[in-house]
């Protein structure tokens, strides 16, 4: 075993530890709403959960964690946690239609009855966790994610390829619900040999080389004219550090499955530059955002653009067997723990500013499913290698 693995698996061990032995526990035990349903969107430093209203993409977010609890190695009642997670979402988050609403509040009352396509690609991203891990409720779970793709597909207006956000629609168009959507047909992809699946990722897949990606600088761009045109503006020049690590990942996955070393090549291309030009050596951190020219336009750094660079970074590794991505794998995890260092173990903190604190906020569950994808990522890649 190369140093640069043998760091990468010391840090994969403590954040296994960190998951099992606190975060699943605390996020089940406090995390989950035990008496109105579903999981709370935030607790507080002392662990203390924060009501409020709920949105569309957290719930499956914490469905697809605890789902993935088990593999990890918690031995906790994750089987009771998705089946409680489900039940909630399935009930007050699902409109007649058969898509998901965007919001409801802390009764479970609708808020926003919008069917955003970031929070479909997460239902249906969620649901082909739930026929995975839970045999019983796969049919019913396909049958769900099943009716909210071909709903998309019914309904969408785009002439060329892609979705909307919305409908009607409304500019900029957006890449980033587009790589949930991309995420969410892979892992069907995986599970279930319907061909919708794999062709509708495909077409992201190209639409992401055709057009996300600007061929001058390979970064890819967030937002977008209706015509997949760059946005005027300086919104049509932000590229995501933490989108390219993760575009990268998803990439490298697909190039291997079609067979399109043009994809391996692009995917590698942007996990490189995003570390070489989208972390702060100082902090250890990958930041927020960088303008075409790699400039830096948001010198702040969330938690999950570190969980992207782990995920990218154990990929490359095994794509192309180089150690520098072991290195990149082990300064990304050290980066992570950087936020999990909390006085409550199992909580995290998510805004790292350019002076090198944190903002002072509850601990958001969004992030949970960034972290424990993370480290099962890291898990899988690392025991292959070994």
């Amino acid at each position: 075993m190369t140093n640069a693995l043998a760091d990468a698996a010391r840090l994969r061990d403590r954040l296994k530890t960190w998951a099992t032995e606190a975060a699943y526990p605390l996020w089940w035990e406090t995390g989950a709403d035990h008496v109105k349903g579903g999981f709370f969107e935030k607790l507080d430093l002392e662990a203390v959960p924060v009501d409020g209203p709920r949105r569309g993409r957290v719930l499956p977010r914490q469905i697809y964690s605890y789902a993935i609890a088990g593999e990890l190695g918690w031995t906790g009642p994750w089987q009771a946690a998705v089946e409680h997670g489900l039940a909630f979402y399935l009930d007050r988050y699902r409109r007649p239609d058969g898509l998901f609403r965007t919001l409801v509040g802390p009764n479970g009352e609708s808020l926003d009855e919008t069917a955003d396509l970031y929070d479909q690609a997460f239902a249906m991203f969620a649901l082909a966790a739930v026929a995975k891990v839970l045999p019983a409720r796969a049919e019913e779970a396909k049958q769900i994610a099943t009716a909210v793709r071909e709903k998309l597909i019914a309904e969408r207006k785009h002439p060329v390829a892609g979705f909307h956000n919305f409908n009607p629609p409304t500019a900029p168009l957006q890449s980033n619900p587009h790589m949930h959507l991309f995420e969410a047909m892979l892992a069907w992809n995986e599970i279930d040999g319907d061909p919708p699946w794999r062709a509708l990722a495909d077409e992201i897949a190209q639409l992401a080389l055709s057009k996300f990606i600007q061929p001058e600088s390979g970064q890819l761009r967030e937002f977008f004219d209706l015509d997949w045109n760059a946005a005027p503006g300086v919104e049509g020049r932000i590229c995501e550090p933490g989108h390219q690590f993760e575009w990268g990942w998803l990439l490298l996955r697909w190039g291997k499955l079609a067979n399109r070393p043009d994809a391996t090549t692009a995917a590698l291309r942007m996990i490189d530059d995003a570390e070489a030009h989208g972390t702060d050596l100082a902090r250890g951190v990958a930041i927020n955002a960088l303008l075409d020219d790699f400039s830096i336009h948001d010198n702040g750094a969330r938690l999950w653009p570190q969980t992207e660079r782990i995920k990218a970074a154990v990929l490359a590794a095994e794509v192309t067997g180089e150690s520098k991505y072991w290195d990149m794998a082990a300064a990304g995890a050290e980066g992570l723990m950087t936020y999990l260092r909390t006085p409550i173990s199992g909580l995290w903190r998510d805004k790292y500013q350019p002076d090198e604190t944190f903002v002072d906020e509850p601990a958001p569950a969004s992030s949970f499913y960034h972290i424990v994808l993370s480290i099962l990522e890291m898990d899988r890649a690392v025991s292959a290698a070994s």
